[in-house]
């Protein structure tokens, strides 16, 4: 047993010591299903906090040879697998921390001759007198040692790109570490002493200078996750069940940390879960352990659109995006299409492969852009603010003329011209003007199943305002009226929707008239508790 080579249990011990543990060990089902075939080389990679290093420290616990985990995990999902106990702990295994390596190394100039003369020398001691003196790699010594006892080897990586990340690691430093990686993947040899490669990081693979070394991984990203996806965060049914094991409200939780939807599966951010049932408090968390400087220096590029995509996914409007050219390097973004992309990644921005289009993908993310966009004092936000302001204000006060008029006003900015006479258009840009009310209520529910239909929108005040601000409930018209869309709201009874909220209620009709290009309005006020006592 050593650091590297063959390592314990202990890591993923503490995770199934802490408070919660969510299984997701049926991932090593998948795993060892394309053991030694050629579909054995695997780079998952998933944004900060969404459980990278569990996952790498659960592989370790299972596969290495260095300790015995049949009591660990006897009560877990692999353990009914038919496949659990023919690799339990039969294989060396080399695990590290590339993030951790260069913190001991010092810097990242020293990292790679770090990691391969301790690997290197680890190698050595549990094979003595098989690797020759003369080899100076650690890919050479395991090929040495496959030659010699026909041993193969499991590697996992964690944090396999943070020399890529690192702004401060030269081009000379990268290319070091980027043949060292080719040395031990790449080529005839590897396949020969290699039984399986996890890589784990933020990033994926696919970049210019990575391509050639590393084009034999399979790929689960944040954009094609496939298999991976129930294993990437936690799925929709377990945040239910810890709610209903902590008592926390599954619809509080579901406004503040759901957004990413991989395949078909809706995830959701597992510290900012996790830290929500232990603290009951709803607030940001895994935005916390990064800064607003993260996000800044890029949705600040100086790309057409960029800025506008970013008000309008602020204002929960998603937004097209192209991921097709992305080369995962900032310094050869092109447009904002490489940014937005770039984002999805780092897990500020979730992305839908069914409609191409990217969105801020929650209440807690939506805090850190406003958080970031505030700091800069961006005029155009600024000065959206300031009118959306006005435009909630005018709702609250049930001035239909102001905010008929303050909606036509944007509508004439923001919607191209091919697009003002759109009924969708209409929607993104309403979505737009109410910016101003995020500081107060979630994000705007749309086609939420109400009644006997579909309501619009639906504006629901946060817990610390549900007792001061109503509820919205927005209905929007094409060529009728205003009144029409307000007869719509009650017949169809879409308050129905909002049966567990003891507030009031404002009803707005909104409609536009294609060929005058005029909007009108009425809003009604539904006071719910005098209706229910």
């Amino acid at each position: 047993m050593g650091r590297f080579v063959n390592p314990d249990n202990s890591a993923f011990q503490v995770a199934l010591n802490s408070d919660i543990y969510v299984d997701k060990s049926g991932l090593l089902t998948y795993i060892n299903g394309v053991m030694d075939t050629d579909r054995a080389f695997i780079c998952n990679s998933r944004p900060r906090r969404f459980g990278k290093s569990i996952t790498a420290n659960m592989l370790v616990a299972y596969y290495s040879r260095g300790c015995n985990s049949e009591k660990m995990f006897q009560s877990l999902a692999i353990s009914r697998s038919d496949s659990f106990g023919t690799h339990l702990n039969r294989y060396d295994v080399i695990h590290f921390d590339v993030q951790w390596c260069q913190m001991d190394a010092g810097s990242p100039a020293a990292t790679v001759d770090y990691i391969n003369s301790h690997i290197l020398a680890e190698l050595m001691l549990a094979y003595p007198n098989t690797v020759p003196d003369s080899v100076k790699t650690a890919y050479g010594a395991m090929s040495w040692i496959n030659a010699s006892t026909g041993t193969k080897f499991i590697v996992v990586i964690d944090e396999w790109d943070a020399l890529i990340r690192d702004e401060e690691a030269t081009q000379a430093v990268q290319n070091a570490y980027i043949n060292f990686l080719r040395g031990m993947f790449k080529g005839n040899e590897p396949t020969r002493f290699i039984r399986l490669a996890y890589l784990t990081g933020i990033l994926p693979i696919k970049k210019v200078r990575t391509q050639s070394a590393l084009n034999n991984f399979d790929e689960f990203t944040m954009l094609d996750a496939r298999v991976f996806a129930p294993y990437i965060g936690f799925t929709e049914d377990e945040v239910r069940h810890l709610c209903e094991k902590y008592r926390i409200v599954f619809e509080d939780v579901k406004r503040w940390y759901d957004g990413y939807l991989l395949e078909d599966c809706q995830v959701y951010n597992p510290k900012a879960v996790v830290s929500v049932m232990i603290w009951n408090k709803f607030q940001s968390y895994w935005s916390k352990t990064g800064t607003y400087e993260s996000i800044m220096p890029l949705i600040g590029m100086n790309f057409d659109g960029l800025k506008t995509a970013v008000i309008e996914m602020l204002s929960g409007v998603p937004v097209p995006v192209d991921i097709s050219f992305f080369q995962n390097d900032p310094a050869s973004f092109r447009d904002k299409d490489d940014v937005l992309t770039f984002l999805i990644h780092l897990g500020y921005l979730s992305y839908s492969q069914k409609t191409r289009t990217v969105c801020i993908p929650n209440e807690e993310i939506r805090q850190e852009f406003i958080s970031a966009t505030k700091r800069r004092k961006w005029n155009e936000l600024i000065e959206l603010q300031n009118r959306s302001d006005q435009l909630l204000a005018a709702t609250l006060e049930m001035d239909a003329e102001t905010v008929a008029e303050e909606i036509e006003r944007l509508h004439q900015e923001y919607a191209p011209a091919i697009q003002y006479n759109n009924e969708s258009s209409l929607g993104s840009v309403l979505t737009i003007a109410y910016l101003g009310a995020m500081q107060y209520y979630f994000k705007p529910m749309r086609e939420l199943p109400a009644g006997k239909g579909f309501a619009d929108f639906v504006f629901i005040p946060k817990a610390e305002y549900a007792s001061e601000y109503p509820a919205l409930l927005i209905e929007l018209k094409w060529n009728q009226s205003a009144e029409t869309a307000i007869r719509q709201i009650i017949e169809k009874d879409y308050p129905a929707a909002l049966r567990y909220f003891s507030g009031d209620i404002l009803l707005v009709g909104i409609n536009y008239d294609k060929k005058t290009r005029k909007h009108n309005c009425m809003i009604e006020k539904l006071v719910k508790r005098e209706k229910e006592t």
